[in-house]
């Protein structure tokens, strides 16, 4: 038996000397790769078993063990990262950088998404019913935006038992309960409330439902009787006739909507002046001090009338009081950033809410910022000037203080126009 590599049998006599070759001459020397049967480099025993031969490391004489560096128990596709307790890849580390890069897109998307859509849900609630342009012979425009705010005690929609609750009484059509002019311009805002009893003069409109022209004949009347002849239209005639302020923007909501907002804030927080308020006509019974009023109270105080010596300019200082305190608690965070105020609030208001054609929600939204920035102190709140009464008891306007008002708002200037009253 041949000793292996030297030869083999049934070479015939051993004189190949390479594998293949057909040359009688032996072949160069060159390097044969071999396959070591365990670790690279591990000590070989000089006797193996059965008399096999030491087996060499797997090189090339290059230094390179194994397959070029594959025998270190490396699973082919590992990526170099980190092998279970099988041996085989574990998950690479998350990314966490752009984990949160996509958290931020999603969130950032979703907030647009849904402020634009409470936009357009809200924007499709307004009631835009009023239309300024059938009101004739307009003073010409100035600097800033003027708002003619109304509280109207409009009873529609509402049941027998909620006239009853309110205490609205159930008399047909409505008539305007409160009223404001808001001027909101570049040197500070101004809120001035309109007595109801207001001696003014009905001029010459057109009939907002007839489009018939009825003429002025200088007859005078009480503000508020301007409203309950023709409506939204013919007071804004008045107002800007008796004042020469162009009025912008109307806006007007009824005692239903009133209560409900207050009611969808959890109430509103004021203080009832010293002696308290009692009027069986409003609804009113409250005892002095700081209380928080639903919206059946709330209607009921801003209503009062017989509780304040029968004054309509008490009455006013009343409602911009309480309408201080209502903008402070609906524009707060608390309300806004939290849906499920958020939407009872709006909808409550925007249901019974009347704008002008041409108020956008955009518009509506300045001005009740402006209002809250008003009655919070950051503006001027006051009365229409009153130089005195009528000999019926309507309250005359003071004509050069109106006159002074009217042109410091015209054009945009700091007001300094007071009232006594």
């Amino acid at each position: 038996m041949n000793d292996w590599p030297q030869g083999r049998s049934g070479d015939h006599g051993g004189e190949r000397h390479g594998y293949g070759s057909a040359s009688t001459q032996p072949e160069g020397a060159r390097v044969m790769r071999q396959v070591q049967r365990g670790p690279a480099g591990a000590p070989h025993s000089s006797a193996p078993p059965h008399g096999v031969p030491p087996q060499q490391s797997y090189t090339d004489g290059h230094g390179d063990d194994g397959y070029g560096g594959y025998n270190t128990g490396q699973v082919y596709g590992g990526g170099g990262g980190p092998q279970g307790p099988d041996g085989r890849a574990g998950r690479p580390a998350p990314n966490w950088r752009k984990r949160i890069k996509w958290i931020s897109i999603t969130v950032v998307t979703l907030f647009v998404v849904v402020t634009v859509g409470t936009y357009f849900w809200a924007d499709s609630k307004l009631n835009r019913d009023v239309d300024l342009s059938k009101v004739i012979d307009r003073p010409d425009g100035g600097e800033g935006t003027n708002y003619l705010i109304v509280g109207s005690d409009s009873r529609e929609g509402m049941s027998a038992e909620e006239k009853k609750k309110l205490h609205t009484g159930s008399a047909d059509g409505k008539r305007t309960d409160s009223m404001m002019i808001l001027h909101v311009g570049d040197n500070g805002n101004t809120m001035i409330s309109l007595p109801r009893d207001s001696n003014v003069t009905i001029p010459t409109f057109k009939g907002s439902e007839s489009g018939k022209t009825f003429q002025g004949t200088g007859r005078q009347v009480k503000l508020n009787a301007a409203y309950a002849e023709d409506g939204p239209e013919l007071l804004v005639r008045t107002v800007e006739a008796n004042t020469g302020l162009r009025i912008d923007h109307y806006a007007e909501i009824g005692f239903a909507g009133f209560a409900k907002i207050v009611d969808s804030v959890g109430g509103v927080e004021i203080e009832i002046p010293k002696g308290g308020m009692k009027d069986t006509k409003s609804g009113a019974d409250f005892e002095a001090g700081k209380q928080t009023l639903n919206g059946e109270q709330s209607l009921a105080f801003v209503r009062t009338r017989y509780a304040l010596a029968g004054s309509d300019l008490d009455r006013t200082k009343n409602q911009q009081k309480f309408l201080s305190a209502l903008a402070n608690q609906t524009a707060t965070p608390s309300t806004v950033l939290n849906p499920f105020k958020l939407y009872p609030t709006l909808s409550s208001g925007l249901d019974t809410l009347t704008v002008d054609k041409d108020m956008s929600l955009w518009d509506l939204g300045s001005m009740f910022l402006a209002m809250k920035g008003v009655t919070s102190g950051d503006g001027k709140s006051m009365n229409m000037p009153i130089s005195g009464s009528t000999g019926n008891g309507n309250l005359q306007w003071d004509t050069a203080k109106v006159k002074q008002l009217v042109e410091q708002l015209k054009n945009d200037e700091k007001v300094t126009v007071t009232s006594d009253r």
